[in-house]
């Protein structure tokens, strides 16, 4: 999904995949939890998928959907992949919301909000899966 959309008074345009490949931010992280697990209540993302606490997922304005990316926390070093299937967050200048078990992973369930670094890893699924390749340096490797 690279559509334009609006939100809260606010227009999105989500990156070109050819960008999204190789892109890399760093910003703050929040959490967010569309889902139970007792309850039998499930969550929906914006690609009409399923939401469930144990899945590594995350939210994204601007990245095309689905995509995977390393969200490393820059505080304690702890990273995870995620699979980007929603939009957001829409809240102040936050870059990413993770699934509950994502922040738990690397640390700042607790606290909330973390500083982290997202690195683009692949953008698609299936057939239609495209990866960064590597980049030469000057030829040497």
């Amino acid at each position: 999904m690279t559509k334009s959309y609006s939100v809260r008074g606010g227009t999105y345009h989500p990156m070109p995949v050819d960008e999204a490949i190789y892109h890399v931010e760093s910003g703050t992280a929040s959490w967010y939890d569309e889902s139970s697990f007792f309850g039998l209540k499930r969550g929906q993302t914006s690609l009409g998928e399923k939401v469930m606490p144990w899945h590594l997922i995350a939210a994204h304005k601007t990245l095309p959907l689905p995509c995977m990316v390393q969200v490393t926390n820059l505080q304690n070093g702890k990273s995870v992949k995620c699979r980007v299937n929603d939009r957001g967050p829409f809240i102040g200048d936050r870059i990413i919301d993770l699934s509950p078990r994502a922040a738990k992973k690397i640390g700042f369930r607790d606290e909330g909000l973390a500083e982290v670094e997202v690195k683009v890893l692949s953008v698609g699924d299936g057939s239609y899966k495209r990866t960064a390749k590597k980049k030469w340096f000057f030829g040497l490797f």
